[in-house]
């Protein structure tokens, strides 16, 4: 039995979707219902036509390829259009006059009903909600949060494990990353604990954690994978290596920095100490933290992830477009 049911309180109708700070516990339920309902459409590989007389606008001032691809596809999947840009070098935004973003989203609301953006600097979502009349949906921003890929990783520990109270979390990376501070400011309305492996340079940042502390999430600093991966019903992952993405991989000469044993999940470690039942996620790309072995395991839940992306942000669109409650 999914655990569920929940009285509809704010709505989402016209609606800026920027932080999981803003989020209560019965409005995640309420988006995971939605996305029950849409789930068929996506499933088929069939098209609606829920949201054919709208037009999402994609911003993307970074590289993305699950998150913007999935936002779209999710449109697509509503009978929607779609137009925008995922390379800022190409745009005014980002050539010789380096339009604000008061300018470019002050323009932008008038060629669409709702804009999603991902960009390098943190908070520019929330800049852009200013100056824009219609919704914003943040893709990610810098260091600061990812909120579309959270949600659509609880509501996938949701399918998967039937609830998300009274699960233990095991969040292994860089807890400097926007999905960690996403994940950590949704788990302050869930009963869940989390362990925190990282290594120490990429540790939760002192502001962060007084913030955490402020709303009672329960979390534990754990050194590494293989001490509490035992207790752990959900690990989530992200990578410890950053890419250097100024250079391309012959560029680098193919020496690539590997990942500490103690930030890995192998599949010997799952099979000697891990719960039979636990489940792995990953927003993916990934490098050596996870290696392709676990891929086979029952363990597996990324893939699932990938799909549940496009599901998600079906719901968040229909609800924010007001064709949904």
């Amino acid at each position: 039995m999914i655990e569920g049911g929940y009285q509809p309180m704010r709505s989402f109708a016209g609606r800026d979707i920027l932080s999981l700070k803003d989020f209560e516990r019965d409005e995640y339920f309420q988006v995971f219902e939605s996305a029950e309902r849409l789930r068929p459409i996506a499933e088929e590989r069939s098209n609606s036509e829920l949201l054919a007389d709208k037009t999402l606008v994609t911003a993307f001032y970074q590289p993305s390829t699950r998150t913007r691809l999935a936002t779209e596809a999710a449109m697509h999947r509503l009978g929607g259009h779609v137009l925008g840009f995922s390379d800022a070098k190409m745009t005014r935004a980002g050539d010789f006059y380096q339009e604000s973003i008061k300018d470019t989203f002050h323009m932008l609301e008038y060629y669409g009903d709702v804009i999603a953006i991902r960009h390098f600097q943190q908070g520019a979502p929330a800049e852009a909600a200013k100056w824009s009349s219609v919704p914003i949906i943040n893709c990610g921003d810098g260091w600061g949060e990812h909120p579309t890929q959270v949600l659509t990783d609880l509501y996938t520990t949701w399918r998967e494990r039937g609830r998300i109270d009274d699960l233990t979390f095991l969040l292994v990376g860089d807890m400097r990353m926007r999905t960690m501070h996403s994940i950590l400011y949704a788990f302050s309305q869930f009963d869940v604990k989390a362990y925190v492996v990282s290594p120490p340079d990429m540790s939760l940042l002192p502001e962060f954690t007084v913030e955490l502390d402020g709303r009672s999430v329960q979390y534990e600093v754990a050194e590494s994978v293989e001490k509490v991966i035992a207790d752990s019903d959900v690990i989530y992952m992200e990578p410890v290596v950053q890419a250097d993405y100024t250079k391309g991989r012959e560029e680098r000469g193919g020496e690539v920095p590997t990942t500490p044993e103690a930030y890995r999940v192998t599949r010997e470690l799952l099979r000697h100490k891990g719960k039979s039942d636990a489940i792995v996620l990953h927003s993916l790309p990934r490098m050596d933290e996870l290696p392709t072995e676990v891929d086979s395991t029952r363990h597996a839940r990324y893939w699932q992830e990938a799909f549940n992306g496009v599901v998600m942000r079906m719901a968040l669109l229909s609800l924010v477009l007001g064709r949904a409650e």
